[in-house]
């Protein structure tokens, strides 16, 4: 998606950094070396300028040869963007669009932009003459509805570009359609150079058991709105915002329409200023909002099947996916859209509330893309499932919980030890959850200068408490999810209890 506010000037030529400069260099040896119709393909990470890597090379193209350039979106959206910054490379284009249903001015140009359908109607029809195009540039070229086109231009060098060159359907994998693949300078590499922002992730625990999944390999819409519109997986997406990203913007990712409007009105309730964007929002009211978002800093846009490509907004503070996905390419997408840097932003936070930086790995890991560009099959194959992921979860307290106990010394309750040896001494297993709470109503009391803001902060340890129960539960073995639930209540009423306790005897020795 275009951001409103670039839309009425055009953008200036951008500088080029070193790394982008090499790997350009990289793909014209390569041109020069190889056949001129063989299929070449690019990676590199989102936020690192493959837009104008791309606008780059045909500038150069054009300047050393003497044949056009065409170049293949998926969106309009990203038909403008791209047309506009091809504009600021000196480079004259036009776009193929819906509209333009004759091209009697085409050899004015050197250079097309255009969607796939759009274009596959035209050639059709015979409207474009394409035999003097030699340099053929897709844009996220995973999607596999630009192969219909390769027919088409069985002369020219065709060019892929993507972040993530695993194709969106493990049955048409990338390899058929392409020779090779250069890789460009990993996140990791990026973030240390000072080219990308460094995320902070923070991972909650989610059961993902009733999610099913679906014919394009991704979980199902409709079993993800089941899920994610519950009350409980409402209130623990409340919980991390206001753990992690309370006053700072932003953007929520979920799977469904139905989440994003309950999630719209859980943060309403909440007295939070949000909004909701999916694809059915009209282009009018998708610029409203999207100015709004940009203008107010702590917007909160709730949105679904929009915005993880195409759109810019580096002042984004917190990505939020609410949801799980099984989708690599997605996954990158989704949190690209934080990674932007500016002079008051180094960092952004990651809360993931679908498990999936497990099933991926951080967002800053290395990836060997050459082996799952030659392998896709093995790598989604081996992907971690999540009952696996669900079953080795392990919580861990957020640096802005933690300073919120920092006159606590915080040792590890470790929930299975201590079910061993109550067993061992033949007490009652629930004596390990009072010794739980007993601990958690201690770092309230240690750190509040009231009972009042005690028992507020015992609000923080929800997650904490919620992850230790489930620990419990599994030990106890044939416990129901009915029961879990039960005892989450309990657990949080009787902190309550024991914090009130506390207080009254810390008063106690005080007066004596």
């Amino acid at each position: 998606m275009s951001n409103p506010d670039l839309e009425t000037k055009p953008l200036e030529r951008k500088e080029l950094y070193s790394y982008q400069k090499r790997d350009i260099s990289a793909i014209f040896d390569r041109m020069d070396e190889v056949e001129p119709n063989c299929h070449l393909l690019y990676q590199l990470p989102t936020g690192g300028g493959k837009t104008v890597i791309f606008s780059e090379i045909v500038r150069r193209y054009l300047e050393y040869h003497n044949k056009k350039v065409m170049v293949l979106t998926h969106r309009i959206e990203l038909c403008k963007q791209t047309s506009k910054m091809l504009d600021g490379f000196g480079v004259k284009n036009k776009i193929i669009n819906s509209k333009i249903k004759d091209l009697p001015d085409q050899g004015e140009y050197s250079c097309f932009v255009a969607m796939v359908e759009t274009l596959k109607n035209r050639l059709n029809d015979e409207k474009l003459e394409i035999e003097d195009i030699g340099l053929v540039i897709i844009d996220e070229a995973h999607y596999n509805s630009f192969r219909k086109l390769f027919s088409f231009f069985k002369n020219s060098f065709i060019l892929g570009v993507t972040a993530t060159p695993l194709s969106s359907n493990i049955k048409l994998p990338m390899y058929e359609n392409y020779k090779e693949l250069i890789v460009g300078d990993p996140i990791n590499k990026l973030i240390e150079n000072g080219y990308l922002a460094k995320a902070n992730t923070m991972s909650y625990d989610v059961g993902l058991q009733s999610l099913k999944i679906g014919i394009n390999g991704d979980y199902t819409v409709k079993s993800s709105d089941e899920l994610y519109s519950q009350l409980d997986m409402q209130s623990k997406l409340l919980h991390a915002y206001e753990e992690v990203s309370k006053g700072k913007k932003t953007l929520i990712f979920n799977n469904g329409i139905h989440t994003s409007l309950y999630v719209l009105d859980t943060f309403t309730e909440a007295g939070y200023t949000i909004r909701h964007l999916d694809n059915t929002t009209s282009a009018e009211e998708r610029k409203e909002i999207l100015r709004w978002f940009k203008h107010t800093p702590d917007a909160i846009l709730t949105s679904v099947g929009i915005l993880t490509t195409g759109f810019d907004e580096p002042t984004v503070e917190t990505i939020i996916i609410n949801r799980a996905t099984k989708s690599l390419t997605l996954y990158f997408q989704m949190i690209g859209r934080g990674s932007r840097l500016l002079p008051n932003k180094k960092e952004f936070n990651i809360i993931d509330l679908g498990n999936n930086a497990a099933r991926f790995g951080l967002w800053d890991a290395p990836v060997d893309w050459q082996h799952i560009f030659k392998s896709p099959e093995y790598y989604l194959e081996n992907l971690r499932e999540d009952a696996e992921i669900e079953m080795h979860f392990k919580y861990e307290m957020p640096a802005e919980i933690r300073a919120l106990f920092k006159n606590s010394v915080i040792e590890e309750f470790d929930i299975e030890e201590a079910f061993k040896q109550a067993i061992k001494k033949n007490l009652r297993p629930k004596t390990v959850i009072d010794d739980s709470i007993d601990q958690h109503a201690l770092m309230c009391v240690e750190n509040s200068d009231d009972l009042n803001e005690a028992k507020r902060l015992a609000k923080h340890l929800e997650e904490s408490a919620a992850y230790r129960v489930k620990i419990f539960c599994r030990c106890l073995s044939n416990s129901t999810k009915n029961y879990r639930d039960w005892l989450i209540e309990e657990y949080k009423k009787n902190l309550q209890l024991s914090i009130g306790k506390k207080f009254r005897e810390r008063l106690f020795s005080m007066a004596d």
